[in-house]
């Protein structure tokens, strides 16, 4: 025989060898991972760990189901077994993890603690005068403009500063008839006489003026008697004045309102004195002091919000009406109430949850009532007590726990909670055993199942569909949502992906 032939005999014979212990290995991992739990017999009643706890059984917190006599590590996941302890509590809204495992993933526990909590929301609103500090100047007679020192909208005034002269000829005559009885002596004509001028319009300080001087005088000098802007001028030089016609309207801006728009939900949080801190885009960085002036008693039916009245000092008047504010309002801090940090909280749509933190790597999830929300901390109402311990993070894994076992379906219900028909997945084929019906895979994650990738053991319901699927074969499978009674979980359609 030619050593060429020898050599291909040689091959042969090796690469038979080691397919046949490679079918014997995959043989022995499949059934190790799908063998029956031991009994608690087969357990020893004296195995202890290092902290000296007795053990009862080893498991893998992904396939809980499966139960082991000794340590190692996890046939299904790359991760060691978990030690399950005697006297652990077995309430099934309660789910345990390896004190190890939590501390690797860097789980954060708070207590629960009695405090106030500061109640803060914004609104948003516009600068408006303040009307309260307007002014406007009438015409009390008729006459005409000879002078107008304010000549446009919106100019600045002082107190005190000219505005505009006035020619009154219908005064003229009636403070002649008042001197000249002033000074015949008859002093109840002349009191007729004053009172005839005051009617006429004039103030008492321009009558005091006239007899004073004892001439006539037929122009007047109206001043500011605020200090502001002319908001509104209602004359021109030369025109013509009547009787009650508007000549100016000064507002004095050393104080502005902003004209807040705050939602309904918080009408009873806002109340007349609160303090307000405004910011106006115009002055970053900048806040602006003042408190609630008044809430008006009408509701925007369109935009379902209230008006306040917010007053704010107006410091060398640098807020001018028209300009936008946001407004942060600070609420009275009110009786104790129950606080944890708003992370705790888990959102689920239709109630709100903590993970209570019980000690030995035990947790349970707790439905609870939130209130009010502010600076990072979340009032609770129901189902906490002073010095629980809630999860601040790593609550991903206690929710993937608590879900193998329906914790958090079963909060707050005594009903039984309605199991899904079945899951779907997709993987690669590991290992094929047609005879006993298994089939190893390496699947992707399945999320209605809460499962993370991992390489896995299953039964097949129809022994026949493993005829079409050969290991390495990506393929497609629907899988029950319960385990058997050996808790073995079982595939009711397998094929090849698409």
């Amino acid at each position: 025989m030619t050593k060429l032939a020898v050599s291909l005999i040689v091959v042969i014979a090796l690469g038979a060898g080691g397919y046949a212990g490679y079918r014997f290995a995959h043989h022995r991992m499949i059934s190790a991972g799908a063998a029956p739990s031991p009994s608690a017999k087969a357990v020893s009643d004296t195995t202890k760990d290092g902290s000296g706890r007795q053990v009862l059984y080893w498991y893998d917190p992904m396939y809980p189901q499966q139960r082991f006599d000794k340590p190692g590590k996890s046939p299904f996941m790359d991760m060691q077994l978990v030690p399950k302890y005697a006297g652990e509590e077995t309430d099934p809204g309660t789910v345990s993890i390896s004190p190890r495992v939590t501390q690797n993933l860097g789980v954060r526990v708070a207590e629960a603690r009695s405090g106030a909590i500061e109640e803060r929301f914004e609104a948003v609103g516009a600068v408006a005068y303040n009307e309260r500090s307007v002014v406007q100047l009438q015409s009390r007679a008729a006459g005409f403009v000879e002078r107008l020192h304010a000549r446009a909208p919106l100019d600045p005034v002082k107190k005190g500063a000219p505005l505009v002269e006035i020619l009154y000829p219908e005064w003229a005559g009636a403070q002649e008839e008042f001197l000249l009885l002033a000074r015949s002596g008859a002093r109840e004509l002349a009191s007729a006489a004053r009172q005839r001028l005051l009617l006429l319009g004039m103030s008492e300080a321009q009558i005091t003026a006239v007899e004073r001087e004892g001439k006539v005088r037929n122009r007047f000098t109206l001043t500011a008697p605020i200090s502001g802007v002319i908001a509104e001028l209602g004359v021109r030089e030369g025109s013509s004045v009547m009787p009650g016609q508007t000549l100016f309207r000064l507002v004095d801006l050393s104080t502005v309102w902003v004209n807040a728009e705050v939602p309904e939900a918080h009408a009873a949080r806002v109340q007349p004195g609160a303090p307000v801190r405004a910011r106006v885009a115009g002055y970053p960085g900048e806040a602006f002091d003042g408190r609630v002036g008044a809430i008006l008693p009408e509701l925007n039916t369109a935009t379902r919000t209230l008006r306040a009245r917010i007053e704010l000092a107006n410091r060398e008047a640098r807020l001018k009406p028209g300009m936008y504010a946001t407004l942060e309002f600070t609420g009275q801090r009110g009786r104790a109430v129950m606080l944890v940090p708003s992370e705790a909280v888990i959102r689920t749509g239709t109630r709100d949850v903590v993970v209570v933190a019980l000690g030995d790597g035990r947790f349970r999830a707790t439905e609870v009532e939130v209130g009010a929300e502010a600076g990072g901390q979340s009032e609770i109402r129901k189902g906490l007590k002073q010095g629980e311990r809630v999860v601040l993070s790593g609550q991903f894994l206690i929710d993937s726990e608590a879900s193998l076992s329906g914790t958090l379906a079963r909060l707050g219900s005594a009903e039984p909670v309605p199991q899904a028909t079945g899951h779907k997945g997709v993987g690669r084929v590991i290992g094929i055993d047609p005879k006993e019906g298994r089939v190893e895979l390496d699947h992707e994650p399945i999320a209605s199942m809460n499962w993370p990738a991992m390489r896995m053991g299953f039964l097949i319901q129809d022994k026949a569909q493993l005829a079409a699927i050969r290991p390495g074969d990506r393929v497609q499978f629907d899988l029950h949502a319960k385990p058997d009674q050996d808790g073995n979980y079982v595939i009711s359609r397998i094929e090849k992906g698409r």
